[in-house]
């Protein structure tokens, strides 16, 4: 997809973080933007951003509250996109997503029904709903596409957030089917897997759903105050927005933080070591250990000598906060 503007955009999770980001750039590019969550104030700040950003006339940004997990609502949502603008997205992007931390041991089913309910099943509701408008009203006449932000947990595994890790990599997965398919429509899809962003994500256990709140996780204001911390350290979604435009562009089926394929490849192996690793041998296993090990004494070697300091792990926790990423204390049978 090359051309946006005239064109309708609909972003899930358009309110804040990485969805607005991807609101204001493709509006800025002339695009009608209507933009789904499922707080009202979030969404009457992002319409005004929006448009100041944009320099668009209001009625070119639409705001629909609605819950993502609720097929019948959001084909309300769907329906209300085509009332107003005439016709369904022709770029669809699902960036609606929610994260909580904890050993994958202690999760309930309340953890999974609420994260994989949310990062997943909404973006099967949402190509579900939209995929077959979008084919009847634009195959072999306009140009369209399905985009959805996942992230680069969805290619490893996530002791620590099991039920957001195992979402992702469902969700990556199915986009790479969608942009198999897509192509006999003249049409594309692309999955963006980021890593850390400057998002609203950190305070997402204070919007859990009252019936799914039997957490398995330590969760306080204390560590939604770490996690704060964490994403304000994260990319501008500005830029991760554009990220995503130029993959959109060049037909990309995956958009990682770093545009350069040569400087992710690497990143992207190493990711797949766990299954690759099924292939060697004891032996063969051995020698890229080993090869690791030499190459992470060479690059101390050479920071020492530059007088650089290693990088520290982990995330500081700042004063007054807890760190997230702990079972709730009750649990007995988890190692601490």
């Amino acid at each position: 997809m090359k051309n946006f503007a005239g064109k309708i955009c609909f972003v899930s999770g358009g309110a804040s973080g990485a969805g607005l980001g991807q609101a204001k750039l493709f509006a800025k590019h002339g695009m009608k933007v209507a933009i789904g969550d499922v707080r009202q104030d979030a969404l009457d700040n992002a319409v005004k951003e929006i448009v100041a950003y944009a320099g668009c006339p209001e009625s070119d940004v639409l705001a629909i509250k609605v819950d993502l997990t609720d097929r019948a609502d959001y084909t309300a949502c769907a329906d209300k996109i085509e009332e107003t603008f005439g016709g369904p997205p022709h770029l669809l992007i699902q960036t609606a997503g929610v994260n909580s931390f904890g050993p994958v041991e202690a999760s309930t089913f309340d953890d999974f029904d609420w994260v994989v309910g949310v990062c997943f099943d909404h973006v099967v509701n949402g190509l579900l709903i939209f995929v077959p408008r979008m084919i009847k009203a634009y195959a072999g006449k306009e140009e369209f596409h399905v985009a959805t932000t996942s992230s680069g947990g969805g290619f490893m595994a996530g002791s620590g957030c099991g039920p957001y890790s195992a979402a992702k990599a469902a969700v990556n997965n199915l986009m790479y089917s969608y942009a198999e398919t897509l192509v006999k429509y003249g049409a594309g899809a692309t999955v963006l897997c980021p890593a850390n962003i400057n998002s609203n994500i950190g305070n997402a256990e204070k919007y859990r759903p009252e019936h799914l709140r039997n957490t398995g996780y330590h969760v306080s204001e204390g560590t939604m105050m770490h996690l704060r911390s964490v994403h304000a350290t994260g990319q501008d979604p500005i830029e991760l927005a554009e990220i995503l435009k130029e993959a959109i562009e060049n037909g990309r089926i995956i958009a990682l933080q770093d545009p350069n394929p040569a400087n992710w490849k690497g990143q992207l192996r190493s990711y797949n070591e766990t299954i690759e690793n099924y292939t060697l041998t004891e032996a063969e296993r051995e020698v890229i250990q080993a090869e690791k090990m030499k190459a992470m004494r060479e690059m101390m070697e050479k920071m020492k000598a530059e007088g650089k300091e290693m990088p520290q792990m982990g995330w500081a926790v700042p004063e007054g906060a807890e760190a997230f990423g702990q079972a709730r204390k009750d649990l007995d049978w988890i190692k601490r």
